[in-house]
């Protein structure tokens, strides 16, 4: 992956069309960039998706809704009841109700009533829109542009009178590239060789050699193993340690080897699901093993395994989509067209592992807790098969004596059978080797891993979130206002997978560009990395 962040960052503005398309006309109103800001932090808590928690039955997200109820009369502002009440000085009627705390502003007032008078037109929210090309724009000072990226950056400062800083010196090139590809800043010995080099291609060197560091790879995982929530220990009272270190240094190795991010998607949430997976394709999927668990003895094991679950969900669509769903765990989003059953039917992927809800505390020493896949580990197993080859060795022999012992002995009483010489050592042996064994197999390295179970857990939503009060039966699908899954993807975590990297989902190249923009610039084009949603 030496060269996705480079690619992403060059390719940001197609994913981000939507919001850099050509501003419109003076004094035009677009619904996106202008008001649904304002009805969404103002407005949709009561009058949004939610029908739980919808007010006096309106529904100001949707068009004809709004427009059904006379709260938008477009092109009237005068006989729209919205302006009305945003007006009134009525404290009765006066919307938001001061009880919400919400207030609007002169500025917001004007927008709303310019909005109705030009139409009331709605958009969809910009980033359901599907992704598409978006013209390079021509710039004045085309010398300046390196590449079209730099175009788009250029066109902004030509639009609004400004000039681009000047190209920074070479020791702060070295050490702004140094930082952001490695984390580790330059050593003197390559700033000096970095300022000897006169070549056109001097600084593209650089770069090259940063990319080919093994640090690059550390330094990129840091970002993607705090978005997948990365732990060493189980969380909660116990916080005992687990081994989901082989899962990081799978990520490492995975952006130094370039990997493609379809694949990287991929082998994390599916990769023991693709036919032949391999050993490190099972060590990818302990990302969604990283949730906390709970080892407390007292504890209700399916009350966790839906906590369990619901981390997954949530992770999933922060990743990767960039949406809250938590709120939609106990009703229908509030602010974006989520429903409850969205939120369950994506949960149905993630139920089938066959896990319990509590971990292993009761045992005398810490293990991982099931599913896992053990490690290699070649001092251990050649320990193993030479501890192995003994206990066999010990068992012929007990069993050549246990054969050769007599029916009856001299003295003894009540017809058991005495022991012939040494048949007692011989049973010793084999318990002592037995023991070793099983002390060598738990010295043996595992790590946490996704499994699917072989009759499949029914999933059911979840009144008000609570894992004892199980509604309607739900089969696993994806939220019903994105495109839809192929109908050749298998219903299962691969499958979803396979719809993430989509080219029909206008979510993960949008999200995915932007968490490496955030990562190298400071702050993302959608500053809300983790929501891209109606409040991102």
């Amino acid at each position: 992956m030496a060269t996705v962040a480079a690619s992403l960052v060059l390719i940001a503005c197609f994913a981000f069309n939507v919001v850099a398309a050509e501003p419109s006309g003076e004094g035009r109103i677009e619904f996106n960039r202008d008001v649904r800001p304002i009805l969404s932090d103002n407005c949709f808590y009561c009058h949004g998706p939610d029908k739980s928690q919808r007010q006096a039955d309106l529904r100001l997200d949707v068009r004809e809704e709004a427009v059904k109820a006379r709260a938008i009369s477009p092109g009237d502002v005068a006989a729209s009841e919205l302006v009305a009440r945003i007006l009134t000085d009525d404290a009765e009627l006066q919307m938001p109700p001061s009880e919400s705390r919400k207030q609007l502003t002169p500025r917001h007032k004007e927008i709303l009533q310019k909005w109705i008078a030009q139409g009331a037109e709605y958009e969809r929210h910009w980033s359901f829109e599907p992704l598409a090309p978006v013209q390079v724009p021509t710039v004045k000072r085309e010398d300046w542009a390196r590449n079209d990226l730099d175009r788009f950056v250029l066109e902004r400062l030509e639009n609004e009178g400004l000039a681009p800083s000047a190209e920074a010196d070479k020791e702060t090139l070295i050490r702004r590239a140094a930082l952001d590809l490695t984390g580790l800043p330059p050593t003197p010995a390559e700033v000096d060789a970095f300022l000897a080099d006169v070549s056109a291609d001097a600084f593209e060197k650089v770069v090259d050699r940063l990319l080919n560091s093994p640090h690059y790879g550390e330094r990129m995982a840091i970002d993607w193993l705090d978005a997948a929530r990365y732990a060493d220990s189980n969380g909660y009272q116990v916080d005992r340690d687990r081994e989901l270190w082989p899962r990081r240094d799978w990520v490492i190795r995975a952006f130094n080897a370039n990997m493609p991010f379809d694949q990287f998607t991929i082998e994390q949430l599916a990769g023991d699901l693709l036919p032949s997976a391999t050993l490190e394709a099972r060590i990818a999927t302990g990302f969604h093993r990283n949730h906390m668990l709970n080892e407390e003895g007292g504890i209700i094991p399916d009350e966790f395994l839906a906590e369990y679950t619901a981390d997954r969900v949530e992770t999933t669509a922060a990743v990767w989509l960039g949406q809250t769903f938590t709120c939609a765990r106990c009703h229908d989003h509030k602010f974006d067209p989520f429903t409850q059953r969205d939120y369950y039917a994506l949960k149905a992927f993630f139920h089938n592992v066959p896990e319990r809800g509590v971990g292993a505390y009761g045992e005398s020493i810490r293990r991982n807790a099931p599913p896992f896949v053990k490690l290699p580990a070649p001092e251990i197993e050649a320990k193993l098969a030479e501890l192995n080859a003994k206990l066999k060795t010990a068992n012929d022999r007990l069993a050549e004596l246990s054969g050769a012992q007599p029916q009856e002995a001299a003295g003894v009483k009540d017809g058991k059978q005495a022991e012939v010489a040494g048949q007692k050592e011989a049973k010793e042996e084999v318990e002592s080797l037995k023991k070793q064994i099983a002390a060598a197999e738990d010295e043996s390295p595992t790590t946490l891993v996704m499994e699917e179970m072989t009759q499949p857990r029914a999933t059911f939503i979840l009144m008000r979130g609570a894992y004892d009060k199980p509604g309607e039966q739900v089969a696993a699908a994806t939220p019903a206002v994105l495109p839809a899954m192929d109908e050749s993807l298998p219903r299962n975590r691969l499958g979803l997978a396979r719809w993430l990297v989509s080219p029909q989902n206008p979510l993960t190249a949008r999200v995915t560009v932007n968490r490496f923009w955030q990562q190298l610039f400071g702050s993302g084009l959608v500053r809300t990395s983790e929501d891209f949603g109606s409040q991102g």
